[in-house]
């Protein structure tokens, strides 16, 4: 049994990185980590863009068509998929199509995630969508989660391969071959780049450490920034400000639909257990701000949310809503009872955010200040 060298570097390199970052992806799905999910979603965007390439101008067994695909090579492999010697030095066929099935699937994940992004958040180079699509906010989520959980059952797949290939053909060091580039093989064969291969891989790999860079020193640069911006009620609407304002959280109009606002500013002898007349005038005022801002005129995700759980029910508090509920159920009420706190409808506790008409996931103070 001879050694041949078939995996190079920077194919090596590649599947490091995608590992990590896959995995990296996952570990951040979660809306307070959306935006980190973000980018390490463009940063495999980047991975992919050189291993296609390098699949049509890479070495040989990193190359597509080096890949032995086809029906008949399935059906050999399967037929001798026991015996110990295997005639195939790179990819297998099964392992050719997850390989191939991955990298598509990933894409498509990667491409329907920046949508969801830039139509369910308003964020990224897609942002200018959230205006006519944000109605189909949760489409194109599920249509993410959907690619996915495939992505999910092909690394599965992948990785039960890898380890069924160890136990029947322990002798070729197929697992570590991606790790050291040789494989045993019968005979020996190793691949050699050439300055066009090497340079290409050296200029992804600085492009990609840039990108990596580039995204620590501009945190809030176009791949992740909100079309949504900070809101100065008081430039806005001063009275609205003053009367509201001053006695508790300044809930931004687009929390609650037209319906709710007017049956809060038609009752206010009666505001949650207190007595908030106001005179007609300011009253109307008020409410006329309230209503040309309501959650009806947002395309906010918050707002959209609010809106359709509060559907025609006449709630006129965030905390009533199934949505609110839902978003907060993991909270202790311990956590609403600390001095800090006080109440549930102390928003600005903890989205320090809300006063600006912005409730974004990464300016929720942490449960653990709190505690």
């Amino acid at each position: 049994m001879e050694k041949s060298y078939i995996w190079s570097l920077p194919t090596r390199v590649f599947h490091s990185l995608f590992a990590v970052f896959i995995l990296l992806v996952f570990l951040t799905d979660d809306d307070k980590l959306l935006n980190y999910h973000a980018v390490i979603g463009y940063a495999i965007l980047i991975l992919l863009i050189f291993r296609v390439c390098w699949g049509f101008f890479g070495p040989k067994y990193s190359r597509f068509k080096d890949f032995p695909t086809g029906k008949q090579n399935v059906k050999e492999f399967l037929n001798n998929l026991f015996e110990e010697n295997q005639k195939y030095l790179g990819h297998n066929p099964l392992a050719s199509y997850v390989m191939i099935t991955m990298l598509v699937v990933t894409f498509l994940a990667i491409i329907t995630g920046i949508l969801a992004f830039g139509i369910q958040e308003g964020k990224g180079i897609l942002s200018f969508l959230n205006n006519s699509y944000f109605k189909e906010m949760k489409l194109f989520k599920e249509i993410h989660e959907i690619f996915a959980n495939i992505l999910i059952a092909l690394i599965v797949a992948h990785v039960s391969g890898v380890i069924v290939d160890k136990f029947l053909h322990k002798k070729h060091e197929t697992l570590n071959s991606i790790v050291t580039g040789y494989k045993i093989t019968n005979e020996s064969e190793n691949i050699k780049l050439n300055i066009f291969q090497k340079l290409f891989a050296l200029l992804m790999f600085i492009f990609f450490i840039g990108f990596l860079i580039f995204n620590l020193i501009e945190p809030k640069n176009v791949l992740i920034a909100s079309k949504f911006e900070p809101i100065d009620y008081k430039t806005q609407n001063e009275v609205f400000v003053t009367e509201c304002g001053s006695c508790h959280t300044l809930y931004p109009a687009n929390l609650l639909p037209k319906k709710s606002w007017e049956l809060i500013m038609n009752d206010l002898e009666n505001h949650f257990g207190d007595d908030a007349s106001l005179d007609m005038q300011t009253n109307k005022e008020i409410l006329a701000f309230l209503v040309k801002n309501s959650a009806e005129t947002s395309t906010m995700k918050a707002s959209w949310n609010f809106l359709n759980s509060i559907n025609n029910k006449d709630i006129i508090a965030l905390s009533q809503t199934d949505y609110w509920k839902r978003k907060h159920k993991n909270i202790p009420k311990e956590i609403f009872e600390n001095e800090k706190i006080k109440s549930q409808a102390n928003c600005k506790a903890c989205h320090s955010d809300i006063e600006k008409g912005l409730i974004e996931n990464e300016n929720i103070k942490d449960i653990s200040d709190f505690k």
